[in-house]
């Protein structure tokens, strides 16, 4: 008897949708959901306790209209605050539960992506939280929107409702980000208006694309340079440093460290072209970027003498010259998109200059002299401040080559490279705010394969989170706040370095 072949089934374009959803489901009712569920939980409370505790507006219609503004001032402040302070207490506990499970190997890289989904969701909703940077973004972006050129004149020349929230230190300064950035602003406003509820919310879902890039790329390099996949995903993507500063606080760092860290897979991965134009657009939200790119011309020369035989000395003068010539057409084309040209490099260290807190080493040392000089003889504050920061930048100027030379040995050495090059930047830099230190956080975070180093830069990360106050100002100056920030630093190192730890790290790339 001939058998009649059985006629395959007609593919179902839906069936990748369907199963995606029931594994969702499948997540979300089971035992590896807690951690989700209970950072979902202090996202939300941030969220509620943002309304009378975040950054809010000056003038803040929506509160009136909804008869909340009681929430704002006296006791109603406290509760706000109260509510705000246990979601990042509660938060907190999520991650440091989950950095236990990635030390000790028992969470796979699906449970760290979703998990970032549910912890996000609330703060989709929530007024800026530890930073006011938002509306200067609204308003840099009105400046090109009416005509103005932001980088020659600050929002206080364009006199209009966005004007009321933005801080005065950056009212009369001119925009420090490139022309990427700006046109980004400048879209969010013509779609909206002057209407700062929507442009703020526009504005975070304009930096989700940075996030998925980062979720899909740090996985990637930790593969390639010997990571971990987990770590990477729980350092540089569920760390509350990132999803409350970056994403609550509605920062460009998200798109700028997700654009490089992606720059650097796809260069890693053998497509340099894509990867340094993907770096090169990152600069062009925020320039600092662009240290990145020195080191990657050791990947990609390496490729060119290795797979093509190039001699040394002519595939580095090869990708040198493709580096700066992607480079010099991204900016070309984005300033001309833009209308502008490249005056934002001189505001790089305008606003930065004024910034006084102990987040960098000339700062903090400037400080620290006057205050001992001080019992001996008067010494003026800003003569010490000016003497310490320029130490700083020649300190940056010293040893980034060194940095950069040292980094030419493999491809895990040029990315350790890159991590070291930005930390440097943000501890010598005149002044730094907690969201600089994502930069050299999202690359070491792919380098990581210590669980003593997870633990070190966890507390590091939670000294940094809570340092800040949820109205954007910084409590460096009340002894109880710093001493409460450091009882949270040394809570998370002792949580995660006490651990079980697995025989080894996973360094699967997620799927």
């Amino acid at each position: 008897m001939t058998s009649t072949p059985a006629t395959p089934a007609a593919p179902n374009p839906a069936g990748p949708a369907v199963g995606g959803l029931a594994r969702l489901r499948e997540f979300a009712t089971g035992a590896q959901a807690k951690a989700a569920w209970f950072g979902c939980l202090g996202a939300l409370l941030i969220t509620v306790g943002g309304l009378g505790a975040g950054s809010t507006r000056i003038q803040d219609p929506v509160l009136d209209s909804l008869h909340l503004s009681w929430l704002r001032f006296g006791h109603g402040l406290v509760l706000s605050s109260v509510l705000l302070w246990t979601g990042v207490a509660v938060m907190l506990a999520a991650w440091l539960g989950l950095g236990r499970r990635v030390i000790d190997g028992t969470v796979s890289a699906y449970t760290l992506i979703v998990t970032t989904g549910f912890w996000l969701a609330p703060l989709l909703l929530s007024v800026p939280v530890f930073s006011r940077d938002t509306y200067s973004y609204l308003a840099q972006g009105a400046l090109l929107r009416d005509g103005f050129d932001p980088y020659q004149v600050g929002p206080v020349d364009n006199p209009n409702v966005l004007l009321e929230d933005v801080s005065p230190i950056w009212a009369a300064t001119t925009a420090p980000y490139g022309p990427a950035f700006i046109l980004v602003a400048k879209l969010v406003t013509m779609l909206v208006g002057n209407n700062v509820v929507a442009g703020t919310m526009l504005l975070r879902l304009c930096m989700l694309p940075g996030l998925a890039l980062l979720i899909w790329a740090a996985p990637r390099v930790a593969a390639r340079v010997g990571g971990s996949a987990p770590a990477a995903l729980l350092l540089a993507v569920l760390n509350p440093l990132v999803i409350i500063h970056l994403m609550g606080g509605v920062h460009n760092e998200m798109l700028m460290v997700g654009l490089m860290v992606a720059g650097i897979a796809f260069t890693l991965e053998s497509r340099p072209l894509v990867g340094v134009g993907l770096v090169a657009l990152a600069a062009a939200v925020k320039a600092t970027a662009v240290i990145a790119l020195p080191f990657l011309v050791w990947v990609w020369m390496r490729r060119l003498r290795e797979r093509r035989g190039y001699p040394t000395l002519a595939a580095f003068a090869t990708v040198t010259a493709l580096s700066a010539a992607i480079v010099v057409a991204v900016f070309a084309v984005l300033s001309a998109l833009a209308g502008v040209s490249m005056g934002w490099l001189t505001a790089l260290l305008a606003g930065n200059v004024k910034i006084i807190n102990w987040l960098t080493v000339p700062t903090a040392a400037a400080n620290l002299i006057h205050l001992i000089v001080t019992f001996f003889a008067s010494v003026n504050f800003y003569s010490v401040l000016h003497i310490t920061r320029m130490c700083g930048l020649a300190v940056i100027g010293l040893v980034l080559p060194v940095l950069w030379w040292r980094a030419r040995r493999d491809d895990r050495s040029a990315v350790c490279g890159i991590a070291w090059a930005m930390l440097l930047v943000v501890l010598f830099v005149p002044a730094a705010l907690p969201w600089y230190y994502t930069w050299p956080l999202a690359v070491a975070a792919t380098v990581v394969r210590s669980p003593s180093a997870i633990a070190v830069i966890a507390a590091a990360s939670t000294w940094i989170m809570v340092i800040f106050k949820p109205d954007g100002s910084h409590g460096m100056y009340t002894w109880l706040h710093v001493l409460s920030a450091m009882g949270c630093a040394a809570y998370a190192w002792h949580r995660l370095s006490k651990a079980p730890r697995a025989a080894e790290l996973d360094s699967t790339p997620a799927a």
